[in-house]
């Protein structure tokens, strides 16, 4: 079972996201918050799969919520997908760092919601089409990053490119095709590049690479 928390402050919202997930076999949505602060104690208790949360919440708001569970080595199981909008695109990168797996925008079609909940819990990472253009149009008025293109000299040549892979947004079915080299052999190229630049998982695997320079904005397109 995919263990769910839900943390949004408006109820009927909650309520619909709950009827849909639990319409499924194998999703359960183990609690309900109404604020961050909230969020971050239910998580604390339940230990869900997945932290499903909105940005805009009265007490914490969802990036400090987020930061406050990824911070919490009790709770490194724990996923946390934002629930995003359009007028809310410059918390995209602040969340992003501070260790969210996921964006998603609201209007997201059901079937979509379910399918990225499911990629999310597998270990990969999620960033809707719409909120990827966004990211990446944030990183076209940065320079690189000097710090983040230190860390990529401790990657060796293949880890680098299976970076640059991850920042394109392949899976690792697809990176194993692309580099001819099986499946688990990609994952551990992954694995080992998190290791080495502290990255949580691979939404901030793309951050890194954007900031080091490593892929560019125009290349990604």
């Amino acid at each position: 079972m995919i263990r769910i928390l839900l943390a949004d402050d408006q109820a009927l919202i909650r309520s619909g996201i709950r009827s849909l997930l639990e319409a499924e076999d194998d999703i359960e949505v183990v609690a309900e918050a109404a604020d961050g602060r909230q969020a971050v104690i239910l998580a604390a208790e339940h230990r869900p799969d997945i932290a499903l949360m909105d940005i805009q919440m009265p007490v914490l708001d969802g990036l400090q919520a987020t930061r406050q569970i990824v911070a919490d080595k009790r709770l490194d199981g724990v996923r946390v997908v934002i629930l995003t909008n359009f007028g809310l695109d410059e918390y995209i990168f602040r969340a992003l760092r501070a260790g969210a797996s996921g964006f998603l925008l609201k209007d997201t079609e059901p079937a979509e919601l379910l399918q990225a909940l499911r990629v999310i819990t597998r270990g990969d990472s999620l960033l809707s089409p719409a909120v990827t253009r966004r990211l990446i149009s944030e990183f076209v008025a940065r320079p690189p990053d000097a710090v983040a293109a230190a860390g990529m000299e401790s990657l060796t040549n293949r880890e680098r490119e299976v970076v640059a892979l991850v920042a394109h947004g392949l899976s690792n079915d697809e990176i194993a095709a692309a580099m001819v080299v099986s499946p688990t052999t990609a994952k551990t190229h992954v694995s080992r590049a998190m290791i080495k630049l502290g990255a949580r998982d691979r939404a901030q695997l793309v951050v890194f690479a954007y900031q080091a320079g490593l892929v560019t904005p125009r290349a990604a397109r």
